[in-house]
């Protein structure tokens, strides 16, 4: 039985991660929006029981739900009690664990461009992670000052945060893994928000009423101003997490202006269905709101596209990595399958009829762009036949064995000592 090889491994690992938090994103947010829209709808009945906010009606799969909302919490406690959490923390984790393989593993590739700040993967890696928790930090701060009573100048100031961190993301990283990280801190608070804030005052009620006491009800408000925050936030989390695969929102030099653009993209359309379940109404000039942002989100996609941020080959030296790629035995009978079957599309300007821009942002125009891309080119057209897409450019079975060849050169460069 054959062993897969380290990339196989590698790349079922990203995927199985990828996979994981997909799902564990959708449950999410799916039973976040499902609790706003439940909260807005609430309703008060002539027969309400005391300490109850409000009750609602619903219909799902053949089955009637009478639901009921307690402001603080009932007289007694049931000795059943679901508690959503782990849909948050799941998807916190996975995506982390995505961040870690796909950007920690391949700083030099997908997070570090020399043009803007040549740093060393450690020192990527510190500022990747650091911003995260001192994001989280700030945000907390502002929460729990006077701005906690102030929920629309807060909310301003968290939009504010966000474009800064958004312009200061793209002063370091390359543009791909700026939307990311501008992604991952926004998803960061949200989680933070639920682990941190309304799960322990949660738990603070629930013991107050085991113990007999009255709960405070300081700890269901504080808890909807995060929800509140969390509800505004999921849009463009979901947004930023799926740019990296779309250079148009990426690699612009303003898409940290195009993030923030998102930002209000996200409070318009959340404003319509928030609206709209509070029985208050479809506002649909929002919809316009929308239209009119996604509008020049386009146009300043197109007006600042930078070939730089594209991918300079002259950018920087190879590392020590990519320069075993270039050197191993077959890297220049790669190189010209490369060209010849790939650089027409991978180019910075790009020659095959449609094609506008390289597709994944990936160049693959001189010897140094290759040996930088070994990995890709590795598993999308020698493993696989992903590439070129329906072999338009005809590589040969014998090309894609030389491609194989080449590549498990290099690895056993690796091994040697090399």
């Amino acid at each position: 039985m054959m062993i897969p090889d380290q990339v196989i491994i590698w790349e079922w690992l990203s995927f199985a991660i990828r996979w994981t938090h997909v799902i564990t994103a959708i449950a999410w947010i799916g039973s976040s929006f499902y609790f706003i829209a439940l909260d807005l709808g609430l309703q008060r009945a002539p027969d309400i029981p005391r300490g109850v906010h409000g009750e609602e009606w619903q219909v799902h799969g053949g089955g009637f739900y009478h639901i009921r909302k307690y402001l603080v919490a009932p007289d007694r406690m049931p000795e059943h009690l679901t508690w959503f959490k782990w849909e948050s923390y799941s998807t916190w984790l996975s995506g982390a664990a995505l961040l870690m393989v796909t950007y920690w593993a391949g700083a030099h590739l997908f997070l570090i461009d020399p043009a803007k700040a040549d740093l060393a993967t450690w020192q990527a890696i510190m500022i990747s992670a650091g911003s995260l928790a001192i994001g989280w930090l700030i945000y907390d701060g502002l929460c729990r000052s006077g701005l906690g009573n102030r929920p629309t100048a807060l909310m301003l100031l968290l939009f504010v945060a966000l474009v800064v961190m958004g312009w200061g993301y793209d002063q370091v990283f390359t543009g791909r893994a700026a939307l990311l990280h501008l992604g991952a801190f926004t998803a960061t608070i949200m989680t933070a928000n639920v682990f941190l804030v309304i799960m322990p005052n949660q738990r603070i009620v629930v013991a107050d009423l085991k113990a007999g006491r009255a709960p405070d009800p300081k700890y269901g408000k504080i808890a909807k101003l995060r929800s509140t925050h969390n509800n505004y936030l999921t849009l463009p989390v979901v947004f930023l997490m799926l740019s990296n695969h779309y250079p148009l929102a990426f690699a612009s030099r303003y898409n940290w202006i195009i993030a923030a653009l998102i930002f209000l993209m996200g409070v318009s359309i959340r404003h319509f269905f928030n609206s709209m379940h509070a029985r208050k109404g479809r506002l649909w000039w929002t919809w316009l709101v929308t239209a009119v942002l996604f509008i020049m989100v386009m146009w300043i996609s197109s007006a600042g596209l930078n070939q730089d941020s594209l991918g300079d080959s002259e950018a920087r030296l190879l590392s020590p990595v990519e320069q075993r790629y270039a050197d191993a035995a077959g890297f220049e009978e790669v190189n010209d399958i490369v060209m010849g079957r790939c650089s027409m599309c991978h180019a910075r300007e790009p020659v095959y009829d449609g094609i506008h821009h390289a597709p994944k942002s990936l160049m693959l125009e001189t010897p140094a762009d290759i040996a930088r891309a070994a990995r890709a080119i590795y598993v999308q057209a020698g493993l696989t036949d992903a590439m070129p897409p329906a072999n338009v450019s005809f590589m040969e079975p014998e090309e894609r064995a030389r491609i194989r060849g080449w590549f498990r050169n290099a690895d056993g460069m690796e091994l040697a000592g090399m």
